[in-house]
């Protein structure tokens, strides 16, 4: 007697296999590109830069296994500290000035003016400009002989007063703001977009309550505004200060790190120190450095939101 076996039971057998389309192993080939990239550029080399940090590796190769004196060194290095505090001073201005421009700018154009969108336009158009440009066209306008300075000479002639325009790239007391005015212009309308979109998820029947409870322009942007945006703050808040940790471009293309190091910050010291210097080693320490100070950082951004980060709930 011959016996046949149905396709619903052979199709039970877990040792069978079938392509079915629930499957999606089309999915995971397409993926598979991007999976082998991040691992071997990214999981990979950040493994290879862990165990750099603990050996002596130079542009010629590895010369062997030193344990942590590579952080011993960095952590009696005069330069490193400067190019730390440098970064803290990005971080302090950079930061806060870069979140009240933006919130100010989303504000106005927030009111219904004529022409939003060409000013949002005109406010958005640096963050989609190559930042090399941009650095290049500022070392021109503040240079001694540039726009800026003719600006500054042609007024105090036509005033009687004696000023002298600052030597923006030149002096290690207004290099790093140099480096400041080039990031607000670079980023500031980048947080200009978010916090007008943040604005206009405000329920307008909030405003109208607390219009109607007698509350001024200045107590509903207080109580009203600032609460129901402080998600967005937190998230800008985050965003642009891992951005002024790892800033590099602007004052590297700008200033070169000088004079006497006055601009230089942490990843520009890290560059210096792997490709300048041949000092492998040393260049990871740093960053494994700036890696667990940025870690913990976020860590206790992330404790301090319960205490002004307002998520409304249903």
């Amino acid at each position: 007697m011959t016996t046949y076996t149905s396709s619903s039971t052979k199709s039970r057998n877990p040792r069978f296999f079938r392509w079915r389309p629930d499957q999606q192993w089309e999915a995971y080939l397409f993926l598979l590109p991007s999976f082998i990239g991040f691992f071997v550029f990214v999981l990979l080399a950040v493994i290879m830069s862990l165990g750099l940090s603990f050996s002596d590796w130079g542009l010629t190769g590895w010369k062997g296994f030193v344990g942590i004196k590579n952080y011993q060194i960095l952590w009696r290095d005069p330069v490193f500290w400067k190019t730390f505090r440098n970064t803290a001073f990005y971080i302090v201005t950079i930061v806060p000035m870069q979140l009240a421009l933006g919130l100010m700018m989303a504000l106005a154009l927030n009111q219904g003016l004529r022409g939003r969108a060409f000013y949002r336009l005109i406010y958005f158009m640096p963050v989609v400009t190559t930042i090399v440009a941009g650095a290049i066209v500022f070392r021109l306008i503040l240079s001694n002989n540039g726009p800026l300075a003719d600006l500054i000479y042609w007024f105090a002639n036509l005033s009687g007063l004696s000023i002298t325009p600052p030597n923006w790239l030149g002096s290690t007391q207004y290099s790093k703001w140099a480096v400041v005015m080039l990031t607000l212009w670079k980023n500031v309308g980048f947080t200009m977009v978010i916090y007008l979109a943040a604005l206009q998820g405000v329920p307008q029947q909030l405003y109208d309550a607390a219009e109607t409870d007698g509350a001024n322009a200045w107590q509903r942007f207080r109580h009203v505004t600032l609460p129901m945006v402080s998600p967005t703050t937190f998230f800008l808040l985050l965003l642009q200060m891992i951005g002024a940790f790892q800033l590099f471009t602007e004052p590297f293309v700008m200033t070169r790190g000088g004079p006497s190091n006055s601009s230089m910050p942490v990843v520009q010291y890290i560059y210096q120190n792997a490709f300048e210097f041949g000092r492998m080693g040393k260049a990871a320490a740093i960053a494994w450095f700036l890696f667990l100070f940025i870690f913990l950082f976020t860590l206790l951004q992330n404790w301090l939101q319960d205490r002004w980060v307002y998520y409304e709930t249903e």
